[in-house]
């Protein structure tokens, strides 16, 4: 519970995103300079990016880095707008369906009527940025 009396809907931190214009010398640097190492790489066309997840220590969080497939991705707009950086803060979620409609009952904005297929067959879903305060948050319901 939080202070409010609200039960949090979050298990975790999953993963913080960041947007980069060169997918292999943001992976370089990130190896190079803080020894981290790939977990997981894919393409993800529903998505239009290029994407690694790369584990921090033994948290079970991790950093993403989204490098844009085609120049009409949100990851493409994102970069146009404001260049390389934090693109998002996602919470891990053990039951998706059911914490967007709980989100959606408190007068959250998500992007998506039903969770899409995230990395590594992960479920997710994306609250507008507008209600939350200008992050965009993404939640992760692991694949099982």
């Amino acid at each position: 519970m939080d202070v409010t009396g609200t039960q949090t809907l979050f298990e975790a931190i999953d993963h913080v995103g960041i947007a980069v214009a060169d997918f292999d010398q943001a992976v370089r640097f990130y190896a190079d300079t803080f020894g981290m190492t790939v977990a997981h790489e894919e393409i993800n066309e529903d998505q239009g990016v290029r994407e690694a997840m790369l584990s921090v220590g033994d948290s079970g969080s991790s950093i993403q880095l989204l490098a844009p497939i085609s120049p009409d991705s949100p990851i493409a707009r994102f970069l146009t707008q404001r260049g390389p950086g934090i693109q998002q803060l996602a919470y891990r979620v053990r039951d998706i369906d059911t914490v967007s409609a709980t989100l959606r009952e408190r007068g959250a904005i998500l992007l998506y009527d039903e969770a899409r297929r995230g990395t590594a067959g992960s479920r997710v879903n994306f609250l507008h940025p507008r209600s939350t305060g200008g992050v965009l948050i993404e939640l992760v319901e692991p694949a099982s």
